[in-house]
């Protein structure tokens, strides 16, 4: 049978093809703002750069696994591997299967490899929060209580860790699913002015959360300490210009800035690529956002449309958050910048949502006239 294309085909493959040159982009960019650290402590300068293409790797591998399954069988036992996660979260509090870090127990070894669920749970927290609220109405009271369970569980652990730049964005992703979804308005609006008192108030029973946003409003008082990667950061931005210092000739990477193939690899790319590389790099992110949303806008199944949606808000929201810290523009929270930041956890579970739109894409392809897709017939 000859191959159908259609405008969804079309539409797909674009933002396959846009996201592909964002991870090209990463990739030299953790090459390039890692390489004189991972010679100093690894021994090797490409060290973090072949580590980073495994774990490309590995995400498309399993991208490509979920794209090829049925997207109701994610609809149907979506909670259930929710549940699976938020078991994993909660062994980050196990002596010997736990790795703390910075006083904070996100991590976990496991067969020596070390692991973050808190990513993961981000993107199941879309399906168990899409079951609940298109359900809610049919339920009763006592099973509105025990099935809201599951959403609040791995709030509370991530507050325990703590991790709270997570638990900000997995509250957001509940509350984007949850205005997306038949959920009663009037209830939204409540719960969601409630969570952002509560969140509001946790942030300031951590000193250090509060001296984050002392930082943030003046990171010149302490230049030395609590201010020192933000006023590196700024630094970078200046040295980079219009055009940059050139691929390669970053100054701040030369252990002036903390995290610069992770959290502040965006601070990098300003000074190496200069303004206009900052614009293109926006600029991918921003046409990634829009095919992503228009795929969505385009299916037909309500629910394919709230996942893929809520999957390019929790992407375009960790974009956002990322660029505002390195910019000062936010405190510092602790997140990668989507599929450019160094990272297995954060790489495969951003990977595992861009798998449950494919999904979502093939299926709707396959019953809208028998269509076929670039992984081959379903």
């Amino acid at each position: 049978m000859p191959l159908k294309v259609t405008n969804m085909d079309k539409l797909a493959k674009w933002f396959l093809l846009t996201l592909a040159i964002i991870l090209s982009v990463g990739a030299i960019m953790v090459y390039s703002s890692s390489y004189i650290y991972a010679k100093e402590n690894y021994g090797s300068s490409s060290h973090f750069f072949s580590q980073q293409l495994i774990f490309i790797l590995v995400g498309v591998l399993f991208a490509g696994l979920v794209a090829r399954s049925k997207f109701s069988f994610w609809v149907k036992y979506g909670v259930y591997v929710h549940l699976f996660w938020i078991v994993i979260l909660a062994l980050t509090f196990v002596p010997g299967l736990a790795i703390e870090a910075k006083g904070a127990n996100r991590w976990l070894n496991i067969l020596g490899l070390t692991v973050q669920p808190g990513e993961i749970i981000k993107y199941t927290l879309i399906l168990s929060s899409m079951a609940y609220f298109e359900n809610f109405s049919k339920f009763k009271l006592v099973e509105k209580i025990q099935y809201g369970i599951p959403l609040v569980a791995p709030l509370l652990l991530l507050i325990k860790q703590p991790d709270f730049g997570t638990f900000f964005v997995c509250f957001l992703v509940i509350s984007f699913v949850c205005y997306l979804s038949s959920f009663p308005r009037k209830y939204f609006y409540g719960i969601f002015i409630s969570g952002i008192v509560v969140g509001t108030g946790l942030l300031f029973l951590k000193a250090y959360r509060i001296e984050r946003l002392l930082t943030y409003l003046d990171p010149w008082k302490n230049p030395k300490t609590s201010g020192f990667q933000i006023i590196q950061s700024f630094l970078a931005f200046a040295n980079g210009g219009i055009f940059g210092q050139g691929l390669g000739n970053s100054n701040e990477k030369l252990f002036y800035l903390p995290e610069a193939h992770n959290d502040f690899i965006f601070s990098v790319m300003g000074e190496e690529l200069g303004l206009i590389g900052v614009f293109l790099t926006v600029g991918l992110f921003v046409t990634f956002i829009y095919l992503g949303l228009k795929i969505g806008i385009r299916l037909k199944n309500r629910w394919a449309f709230i996942v893929v949606s809520s999957v390019i808000f929790t992407i375009g929201l960790q974009t956002l958050l990322n660029m505002g810290v390195v910019l000062g523009l936010l405190p510092t929270k602790g997140l990668n910048l989507p599929f450019i930041s160094y990272g297995g956890s954060s790489l495969v579970s951003n990977f595992f949502g861009v798998g449950l739109i494919l999904s979502a894409v093939n299926e709707s392809l396959t019953k809208d006239g028998q269509t076929f897709f670039i992984l081959g017939k379903k």
